[in-house]
């Protein structure tokens, strides 16, 4: 897993405003879980931990997002893959290029170039010693 990372919650149109920062991290796991089920296992553990889908970009308690598959593109009515808008998600991919530097987003390129276009405003490493998962 990555270290974690404090981020502000996304502005824009619709984004609820006064939400508290989010942490966020990237973890890479091995499964032979479909993409689907998978999807469904990740919702399953948001319930656990009381995650309530009410308003849309509004505050949660946890958020556990399928950002990649391999490397295979989905592109379905529940799930897609490449996840939307990881290009653009600084508290993203700095995470993930702690796990994975060299890795290659299906259509999108390489993580590195991503990066080179996404700086890290805004973005707060943690450190590891006041953090645990």
């Amino acid at each position: 897993r990555s270290s974690l990372y404090r981020s502000a919650p996304l502005a824009g149109p619709g984004v609820p405003v006064n939400q508290p920062a989010y942490i966020n991290a990237v973890a890479r796991l091995e499964t032979e879980v479909a993409a689907e089920a998978l999807l469904d296992a990740l919702q399953a553990i948001e319930a656990r931990h009381g995650r309530v889908r009410g308003e849309h970009w509004g505050p949660r308690t946890l958020d556990l997002d399928l950002l990649l598959y391999g490397d295979q593109r989905i592109d379905t009515a529940r799930l897609q893959v490449p996840h939307p808008g990881l290009a653009a998600r600084n508290f993203v991919l700095r995470p993930l290029a702690e796990i994975a530097p060299h890795l290659e987003i299906p259509g999108l390129g390489p993580l590195r170039d991503l990066l080179a276009r996404c700086p890290p405003a805004g973005l707060e490493r943690l450190p590891d010693d006041k953090c645990t998962l």
